[in-house]
């Protein structure tokens, strides 16, 4: 056993200390928190149109070619719109277990998910 040095107290942490601790964390990341999603960048344009293509080709055999549902429900801006993003999200990243719907993870990031679940409830999937 190494005996402490003299020079070196040991911390002792205190409820209060533990409050200032978690104030100055909740403090930083406040900033990244507050910025969300919103100021995340667009995919450059042709990753935008390799999303758009992967949405009609890939999503489309089990949503329908028009994304009117099939296999899987529809998704149009009428079907999409008391959906939460974040939920809608998570199903494209993560896939929906017990369900058809596999994870995209390997292929597509979260914010390019997140852009494509904001073209879906816009109803603005052509590439435009």
């Amino acid at each position: 056993m190494i005996a402490p040095r003299a020079s070196c107290p040991a911390v002792v942490v205190t409820p209060m200390r533990r409050f200032v601790v978690a104030a100055i964390a909740l403090a930083a990341a406040s900033p990244l928190v507050a910025a969300g999603a919103d100021d995340a960048a667009p995919p450059a344009p042709p990753r935008q149109h390799e999303l758009l293509r992967l949405l009609h080709q890939d999503c489309g055999s089990c949503h329908g070619l028009r994304l009117t549902g099939g296999l899987g429900p529809a998704l149009t801006p009428g079907a999409l719109k008391d959906k939460p993003e974040a939920s809608l999200v998570a199903a494209i990243v993560s896939g929906r277990r017990g369900t058809p719907m596999p994870p995209w993870q390997p292929f597509i990031s979260e914010e390019e998910a997140r852009w494509l679940v904001t073209r879906l409830k816009e109803g603005n999937t052509d590439g435009q």
